[in-house]
């Protein structure tokens, strides 16, 4: 893991309560996986982490999800097994395609390909930022620090 994703962890540790070796690990791999220091993905996490700011946070997006018929989707990614998945056809009936098109734009990338992987992407994004299958008291501080993290 490099110095960026550990002083991510570090960020993270200390906004979910001092549980730095597990918070490291969740956003570590979150970057990882998604990203790391620049990886052809790291624009769509990153526009991935401002649409859930965007949406008033884990609260506001899991709302947005529910509204949209999909709560027992976005539940098993705050939940602690098995992630349902999203079609990209999914995300733009709950996102809207003016939405999907604003990421893309914030990715850098086509609105189909935006949609494709911001659809793999988010409900891993979810599952990680909600440890313990709960989303932490905390979740906007810790959803801005990584955005802020993103954009260095």
């Amino acid at each position: 893991m490099g110095l960026f994703d550990g002083a991510l962890g570090d960020v993270a540790g200390s906004l979910l309560g001092g549980k730095g070796g597990d918070a490291q690990e969740l956003v570590g791999g979150l970057l990882k996986q998604f990203g790391g220091q620049g990886g052809a993905n790291n624009g769509l996490l990153a526009a991935a982490m401002a649409l859930v700011q965007q949406m008033g946070g884990l609260d506001g997006l899991i709302a947005k999800f529910q509204a949209g018929g999909l709560g027992d989707v976005v539940q098993s990614w705050v939940g602690t097994g098995a992630n349902s998945a999203l079609s990209g056809a999914q995300l733009e009936q709950v996102l809207g395609r003016d939405t999907l098109a604003q990421v893309a734009s914030q990715a850098g990338m086509a609105p189909a390909e935006a949609s494709s992987g911001l659809a793999k992407l988010l409900p891993e994004v979810v599952h990680q930022l909600t440890p313990g299958g709960a989303v932490p008291a905390n979740s906007g501080a810790l959803v801005q620090s990584v955005l802020g993290m993103l954009k260095r």
